[in-house]
């Protein structure tokens, strides 16, 4: 009978199955707890059933047998689950999941390997390209900076040739006496008046 029973049938799971809560009601029918007895049953006095002894001998060896098989159950299914998480631990399933991880591993080095090189062409091509961009920069910045260099050189040469023209009218103790005589000669009258155009529009008569 434990050999039948031992071999992972329904009925055996059923057994091992928890065994459920007996639910009991509170109060049955119609009736609460304070009603007072029936009248039918005023005089009744409870008498448990007879029991057979017979049946009680053979009811408790059943019932006897009944545990010994189901703690038999109990102890194989628990052995088989131990067993099984062992081999999954130290047995021949741990050393396929070893060996699963250490290929996953490599794999993953391998690839890690290749993007490292990958990332590594792309940053020397990026250094390779900042360090042509910085010195195309730095050319282009010391041609302007000649570039600017002879426009102050050509704005300063401009202005000696223009203090140059200019200092040929400048008076001197040689034409002092000459240019004396033009401004009598010539006589201005800076005392007038413009508008927002520039237009002289009021000015005083020389004396």
């Amino acid at each position: 009978m434990f050999q039948v029973i031992g071999g992972r049938s329904v009925q055996a799971a059923r057994l091992c199955a928890p065994r459920a809560a007996v639910l009991v009601e509170a109060v049955r029918g119609r009736k609460s707890r304070t009603d007072p007895t029936a009248k039918s049953k005023e005089g009744r006095i409870k008498v448990p059933p007879p029991v057979d002894p017979v049946e009680m001998v053979v009811l408790k060896e059943r019932y006897s047998e009944y545990q010994l098989i189901m703690r038999a159950l109990r102890l194989e299914f628990k052995e088989e689950v131990l067993r099984k998480k062992y081999e999954e631990e130290t047995g021949s399933l741990a050393e396929e999941r070893t060996r699963q991880e250490a290929e996953e591993h490599r794999a993953l080095m391998a690839w890690n390997d290749q993007e490292n090189q990958r990332l590594l062409k792309l940053r020397l091509l990026r250094i390779q390209k900042e360090k042509e961009q910085a010195e195309q920069q730095k050319i282009e910045a010391a041609i302007q900076r000649e570039k600017q260099q002879q426009e102050f050189i050509q704005e300063k040469e401009k202005e000696i040739l223009q203090l140059q023209e200019d200092a040929k009218h400048f008076i001197t103790l040689e034409n002092l006496d000459e240019r004396i005589e033009a401004a009598l000669d010539n006589p201005k009258n800076y005392n007038f008046a413009i508008d927002k155009e520039g237009r002289v529009v009021k000015q005083t008569v020389l004396q």
